[in-house]
C-alpha cells in the first residue's frame, strides 16, 4: 500500500469504481480519458492505473487490459472519497407516510424497512426486529375458549405477541380470568423472564386463585425465555431478484450460500454484537467478511433502537460492486425513522 493518495490518483480510483459499478465490466484507461473529465492524457491516466494496482486498489481479472476495483479499492473509496447520498426529501416524506399507516409496532415495520430500503438501493434489503436478549412484559391477558381450556396472550415491550393455549382444571368464568390477568399483570408488567420467575416463587397462600395464577404465570415464563432464545432468529429481506440479476451472482449457488451464511445462529450474532457497539453505519466488504461465503458481497448495516432495551438492525446487501453512497443514504435515513418508532414504544 502507498500513502494517502492524492487528488489524481483519487479521481482515478473513483472513476475506475463508479465506471465498474454502473457497467459491471473491467475499465480501461481509453473509456476513463472518454468519459470523465480527468484533465490528464491517456499516458498518465495509465500510470496512475498501475500505480494504483501496485497499491492494491486495483486488479486486473484474468487477461483483460481493463481494471476492477479491490475490495480495498472500495474500502478507500468508502472511507476517503465519497460522501453519503440522501434520499430526495419526496422520498422521505412517502416513507414517513407508509410507515404511518401501519399498526403500532408489528413486524410490517421491519418488513417496510426492508422493501424500502431494496427499492431505493436495487439491491437486497434487511431488516431484525428491535429485539432484547431479555424481553419484557407489556400486557398479559386471558381469554376463555372452551370449559376447560384458556388462550394466554402476552404482549412484550417491542409489540411482539405470543400466544399459547392453557388447560384449567374445572371451567373458569370470565371474572375469574379476569381477576387472574389482573394479578398476572401487576406482577409481571415490565419485567424479564428471571424477575417475573422470582416473584412467583414469593407467591404465598394455597387458594386456588394463587396456584391458577402462579401455573399460568410459569407459562408467561416459558414464553419469555422462547423469545430471548429466538431474539436473533428473524432476518426479514426483500430484493433478493435484484441481487441474483447482477452478473456476479449468475450461478445461483453463490448467493444461496449468502443466505445459508445469514440463517446461521453464531455468524448472525457474531454480526449482530460488531453492528450494535455503536450508533453509526457500518460497512464490511468482500473478504472483510468473517464468512468465505460472504466474500462476494457487500454489507451495509446500521443499528437502531435503545441500547440496553431494545436494539437491530437495518441495512443492504448486494455485490461489493454496489452504489455505496446510495446505499449508506438510505440506510442511514431508515435508521433513523426506525430509531423515532421504537422510542414511541419507550416514551
Amino acid at each position: 500500500m502507498i500513502g494517502p493518495l492524492d487528488a489524481r490518483q483519487q479521481s482515478l480510483l473513483r472513476a475506475v469504481i463508479e465506471e465498474h459499478v454502473a457497467t459491471a465490466a473491467p475499465v480501461g484507461s481509453m473509456t476513463l480519458v472518454e468519459r470523465y473529465p480527468l484533465g490528464v492524457s491517456s499516458a498518465t491516466v495509465r500510470n496512475i492505473l498501475a500505480e494504483l494496482e501496485a497499491a492494491g486498489y486495483l486488479t486486473h481479472p484474468h487477461t483483460s487490459a481493463g481494471r476492477i476495483p479491490t475490495d480495498a479499492g472500495y474500502r478507500y473509496y468508502v472511507e476517503s472519497i465519497i460522501d453519503a447520498v440522501p434520499l430526495p426529501p419526496v422520498d422521505q416524506l412517502l416513507i414517513r407516510h407508509q410507515f404511518g399507516q401501519l399498526e403500532h409496532a408489528n413486524q410490517q415495520w421491519f418488513r417496510l424497512a426492508a422493501t424500502t430500503i431494496a427499492a431505493a438501493t436495487h439491491a437486497a434489503g434487511l431488516a431484525t426486529p428491535a429485539k432484547t436478549r431479555s424481553a419484557r412484559i407489556r400486557r398479559i391477558d386471558l381469554v376463555s375458549i372452551g370449559e376447560r381450556l384458556t388462550s394466554l396472550i402476552v404482549v412484550l415491550h417491542d409489540g411482539t405477541i405470543r400466544q399459547v393455549l392453557v388447560s384449567v382444571d374445572d371451567a373458569v368464568g370470565e371474572g375469574a380470568l379476569a381477576v387472574a390477568a389482573s394479578q398476572l399483570d401487576a406482577l409481571a408488567a415490565g419485567r424479564t423472564a428471571t424477575d417475573l420467575e422470582r416473584r412467583l416463587a414469593r407467591l404465598a397462600g394455597d387458594a386456588a386463585a394463587d396456584l391458577m395464577v402462579r401455573r399460568i404465570g410459569e407459562q408467561v415464563v416459558r414464553l419469555l425465555r422462547e423469545s430471548d432464545a429466538a431474539a436473533l432468529a428473524e432476518v426479514f429481506s426483500d430484493g433478493l431478484l435484484n441481487v441474483m440479476a447482477a452478473p456476479e451472482f449468475a450461478q445461483a449457488d453463490k448467493l444461496r450460500r449468502v443466505f445459508e451464511a445469514l440463517e446461521n445462529r453464531a455468524y448472525l450474532a457474531e454480526l449482530f454484537d460488531a453492528v450494535t457497539r455503536d450508533d453509526r453505519v457500518q460497512i464490511f466488504i468482500g473478504h472483510e467478511n468473517r464468512v468465505a461465503a460472504m466474500s462476494d458481497v457487500a454489507l451495509v448495516l446500521m443499528p437502531y433502537g435503545r441500547a440496553g432495551r431494545a436494539v437491530g438492525i437495518v441495512g443492504v446487501l448486494g455485490p461489493t460492486r454496489m452504489r455505496y453512497g446510495q446505499a449508506i443514504g438510505t440506510v442511514r435515513f431508515v435508521g433513523g425513522l426506525m430509531n423515532e418508532l421504537v422510542d414511541t414504544l419507550y416514551a
